[in-house]
């Protein structure tokens, strides 16, 4: 597995046995974590790395301000035995923060461990490619809709180029829709008995499709190493397929733990890849309905009002997608049924995933489209809630601090979505990045 690479900083004029002493019981602890490459002396050289440790500070840092700003990557403060900061050390750091330079002071190993898998995810970043599955987005059905997304322009992609590294690769949407056709029955059937989940209601025809839109994306992800998450315009350009990538985008995280983009959006398979690969949990990608919204949000999704709650229903949200909670990895959920489609703009034979995870503490989180941002809001799974005949058979009830002030900081209808309370880790994980967190 791929490490993150560190580079330990001493002071001058020359390492001691403290020194040597500290990045010996660092590298006993992270060894499997990260890569200590040979220690420098403040000002000096570096190495290509993702962060600068100090394994030790001094009081020689009140007069070397300088050195740490020119410091152009995450600078690490482990001086405690334990593998954190020391408590000793408190005075330098919030020194250093009021002169400017940003560091990273975990007090606990969980954090520290939290701050070398970030440090990962950005090695893993860089040289990344996401897939994306589109012909002409924004031109298919529901255009007045799907025009509006940044995440398809240009911009956005070079953004994420320069501040993550990762490139979007492109293929086309029709094209793959007929090769996934072309698939023998026999094939795909072989696939399915291999690798059967639970259905209900789902015909031969609508197993048969997905499963050969499953077979045909693995072929291309296999062809490239680099590529780390993969979506497609799935809704707005459905009439290239006769499937829904929902079951495909299970099977392959199950394999090899791909993310997904529904309607390929990158910004959430980039959030996505953040929380899972920075902090190792499941994400899931659904779309945020406030109560506050009212009529707006209830006619997208055919019902006459929100569920029922016992009070302050201003701080609740309905989270459902494709008629469901959302592409739930059948790993993470508590109940799963593959189950025939909801949504009319999808092809008849298509199929979603109906399924539920545990009621309890979550957090909501996406990166803001400019990525100098990450919105954070922790809340409660109160209850789930299905309306017959709606695009909303058993969406999930989500109990958050301040609605309105959450509804002025959304930054899409898109919201990645992860069990337990992640507030603090999402902030850790945001230094690395750069990023800031604003926390709802």
């Amino acid at each position: 597995m791929m490490k993150a690479r560190l580079v330990p900083i001493y002071f001058d004029p020359g390492r001691d046995q403290g020194f040597d002493k500290q990045l010996s019981a660092l590298e006993s602890i992270l060894g499997d974590y990260v890569e200590f490459l040979p220690p420098v002396p403040l000002g000096g050289p570096l190495a290509e790395a993702e962060a600068v440790v100090f394994p030790q500070l001094l009081g020689e840092a009140y007069s070397r301000v300088e050195d740490f700003r020119a410091i152009d990557r995450p600078i690490l403060i482990l001086t405690s035995e334990f593998g954190t900061v020391s408590m000793w050390d408190w005075e330098i750091a919030c020194y250093l923060r009021s002169e400017g330079v940003a560091t990273i002071a975990p007090y606990n190993l969980a954090q520290t461990k939290t701050v070398c898998r970030a440090l990962r995810a950005m090695r893993e970043l860089k040289g990344a490619r996401f897939l994306v599955y589109q012909d002409n987005p924004g031109e298919g059905a529901q255009a007045s809709i799907f025009k509006r997304f940044y995440w398809w322009e240009e911009e956005c992609s070079q953004r994420m180029k320069e501040k993550f590294g990762v490139t979007i690769a492109k293929k086309s949407l029709r094209e793959l829709g007929a090769r996934a056709k072309a698939i023998p029955d026999a094939e795909a059937d072989a696939a399915w008995k291999a690798r059967p989940v639970p259905t209900d209601g789902v015909s031969e025809r609508a197993i048969r499709s997905a499963v050969k839109l499953y077979l045909a994306v693995k072929r291309d992800l296999q062809q490239d190493p680099a590529i780390r998450a993969v979506g497609m315009n799935c809704l707005n350009e459905s009439h290239f397929l006769d499937a829904t990538p929902c079951l495909a985008w299970n099977l392959l995280y199950a394999e090899r733990e791909y993310l997904w983009g529904c309607e390929a959006d990158t910004l959430s398979m980039l959030t996505q890849y953040l929380l899972q690969r920075g902090l190792g949990l499941a994400p899931l990608m659904t779309n945020l309905y406030p109560f506050l919204l009212g009529d707006a949000a209830l006619k997208h999704e055919r019902i006459a009002k929100f569920p029922d709650v016992p009070a302050e229903p201003e701080n609740h949200i309905l989270v459902a997608h494709c008629g469901y909670m959302g592409v739930i990895p059948a790993s993470s959920a508590t109940e799963w049924r593959l189950r025939k489609k909801v949504l009319a703009i999808v092809d008849p034979s298509a199929t979603a995933i109906d399924a539920r995870l545990p009621l309890g503490d979550v957090t909501l989180a996406k990166l803001h489209p400019t990525l100098c941002e990450m919105t954070v809001a922790e809340g409660a799974l109160t209850a789930y809630a299905g309306f017959p005949g709606s695009d909303c058979l058993n969406g999930g009830v989500i109990r958050v601090r301040d609605g309105p002030r959450l509804v002025e900081s959304l930054c899409s209808h898109h919201g990645i979505l992860v069990t337990g309370r992640h507030r603090a880790d999402l902030e850790l994980l945001s230094k690395v990045f750069g990023l800031e967190v604003k926390t709802v």
